[in-house]
């Protein structure tokens, strides 16, 4: 009984030592955005700890090797500016593993920058010279999206269906490679609004939905949120 006793304390000490938040380090910059709840937003997350990184600070960071000390990279930004050793800093986070969630605009960052592409899983095709208005993306605001599941995943457990007052964006590139995990009808929308890529050892989830606080303050968004980074850091 003394042995069992002595085990079962030793056990409990052992997972008390090793629980512990997932750690994100989470970027904004170049996209103005609900500020105070969005962080209330993670400030919601259950047993996450955020460190928050704006642009282009973040960037020098990840070519510091400070991403290192996290266990997944949120990017809510939208930024255009990196150099050729930040770029090397992001390529060299995917060969070793670390995962990536991208949120909403973020999809538009790094225009000049092909690689971006591959790692994220699409492309939002902002005006540019040279480039053509039939390829151009587009954008709608205040709009409802009525949301459909199409597949079993960790990311959307327990969802058939979501609906939220947000933002679609239309004739946007989205990779053959990836795993669709949201989609939609909308009139305005491209069809697949969420999903997982791969690239190199790297698991990314871009998840479209999230313009502003009348997304950022529903349950289900919430929860959307958390079981992506859960499933990110832990695969469940």
């Amino acid at each position: 009984m003394r042995l069992i006793l002595t085990f079962a304390v030793s056990l409990l000490v052992y997972f008390s030592l090793n629980a512990r938040p997932v750690k994100i380090m989470l970027v904004t910059g170049g996209h103005s955005f609900d500020t105070l709840q969005f962080f209330q937003l993670f400030d919601s997350l259950e047993d996450v700890d955020y460190t928050h990184f704006p642009q282009p600070e973040a960037n020098r960071a990840i070519a510091r090797g400070e991403a290192q000390h996290f266990d997944v990279l949120v990017f809510y930004d939208m930024w255009e500016d990196i150099s050729e050793t930040e770029k090397q800093a992001y390529l060299d986070l995917t060969r070793e593993g670390k995962p990536f969630l991208f949120l909403h605009h973020a999809l538009v960052s790094y225009q000049n920058w092909p690689r971006f592409e591959k790692l994220i899983g699409g492309k939002y095709i902002q005006k540019g010279k040279g480039v053509a208005v039939s390829e151009q993306s587009t954008y709608e605001h205040d709009v409802w999206v009525f949301i459909q599941v199409p597949h079993n995943h960790s990311v959307t457990k327990g969802f058939s269906s979501l609906h939220f007052f947000d933002e679609v964006y239309g004739n946007f590139r989205v990779s053959e490679n990836v795993i669709p995990l949201l989609t939609t009808t909308h009139p305005k929308s491209e069809k697949i609004i969420g999903w997982e890529n791969h690239f190199n050892a790297s698991k990314i989830i871009y998840l479209q939905p999230g313009h502003d606080y009348r997304t950022y303050e529903t349950e289900d968004y919430r929860r959307l949120l958390l079981q992506a980074v859960r499933y990110l850091t832990d695969g469940k």
